[in-house]
């Protein structure tokens, strides 16, 4: 869970699913729909589904007990060497180096690396350093204090070299380019993107489908959801109350209080069109629920959340479509912004 995310995020998500999966067996035995959405709003749900596949191969491959050794635990689905080093070193105290954001910037100034130390070069020069420097007896502690050195002296910026006391072995102090390393990464190009989220609604049921594998989002279920060019979001208007970033939806109308009527605006032709391509169901006009602007790695994302009701057509075959009673949303994994806008769609008059 800390992969990628802070502690204090974690701590409420790591008690309920301890609670809810108190064992290696019990994680191992559950359905996957039960992982997710016991992980639901933590992101990179991949992380969740190796945990799961991990879970596994110790209750079938190692008789129920868990690894020690970093060679056995990058055996695992989703442990990488860093992971594995942590565990080993952490929970077995055994002598395997760690490579995080603070220990690799303190390593490339100690060593004066002059490449990426992100690129495939740097990483087999940095790991080789930390499984050579690590304590063979005392890996825990030696771990932790380079970690902490790394944060609270070796900063990334304005380093605290005077107090340092790796300081008479610093190649890089010593040549006066601790500032300078490590090489700054390249900052990723943001990408802007229009999707549409479409809640099909028949009697009290809407219509779902559950993402695949090699699907972004694998495992979670979503309501009809594409991409929609600038032209076709021109098309589709929101009150300004139903503008929200993830996260601030509160005080918006339900899809029940919403009632679709003469009033309800026309849906544009191409989102028509890619409804029916992808569901085979047909709809007609729309009602807005909210626009929830979010970003997921390099896509600043903006997700036009709207309401539509059947006007025919059958599901179409291997669509993986599939009608869901509205009683079942809150048991069903969803993305973070597919759950706020369920949310919409599911209060009570």
């Amino acid at each position: 869970m800390l992969q990628q995310t802070t502690v204090a995020t974690v701590v409420p998500y790591f008690e309920r699913f301890v609670a809810r999966f108190p064992d290696v067996a019990s994680l191992a035995a559950a359905e996957q729909d039960q992982v997710l959405r016991m992980w639901e709003g933590l992101g990179y749900y991949s992380r969740a589904r190796n945990l799961q596949k991990a879970a596994r191969v110790i209750v079938e491959e190692f008789n129920g007990k868990f690894p020690e050794t970093a060679e056995e635990l990058r055996t695992l689905p989703g442990i990488g060497p860093y992971t594995a080093g942590a565990i080993a070193s952490f929970a077995f105290n055994q002598p395997a180096g760690i490579l995080e954001a603070n220990t690799l910037r303190l390593y490339s100034r100690l060593i004066e690396l002059d490449i990426d130390p992100r690129g495939s070069a740097g990483q087999k020069i940095l790991w080789k350093f930390a499984n050579w420097i690590v304590s063979r007896r005392h890996a825990a502690d030696f771990n932790q204090a380079v970690m902490d050195l790394g944060s609270q002296v070796c900063r990334p910026t304005d380093p605290d070299c005077r107090v340092c006391p790796l300081m008479p072995s610093c190649k890089s102090l010593e040549s006066g380019r601790q500032d300078q390393i490590p090489l700054e990464k390249a900052r990723p190009k943001i990408t802007d993107v229009v999707e549409a989220a479409i809640a099909i609604r028949h009697g009290n049921r809407f219509l779902l489908r559950q993402y695949q594998e090699g699907e972004r989002w694998t495992g979670l279920w979503d309501f009809v959801r594409f991409e929609v060019s600038a032209d076709a979001a021109a098309g589709i208007t929101f009150p300004p109350k139903r503008r929200a970033t993830a996260g601030v939806l509160k005080g918006q109308r339900s899809l029940f209080q919403e009632e679709l009527s003469a009033a309800a605006q026309q849906l544009p032709g191409e989102l028509r069109q890619r409804v029916e391509q992808l569901s085979g169901i047909t709809v007609n006009h729309y009602a807005p629920i909210a626009e929830i602007r979010h970003a997921v790695t390099r896509y600043r994302i903006r997700l036009l959340c709207l309401s539509c009701v059947s006007t025919g057509g059958r599901i179409r075959r291997q669509s993986g479509y599939q009608w869901c009673a509205k009683s079942q949303l809150a048991g069903l994994p969803l993305s973070t912004t597919a759950r706020q806008f369920a949310d919409q769609l599911t209060e009570s008059r």
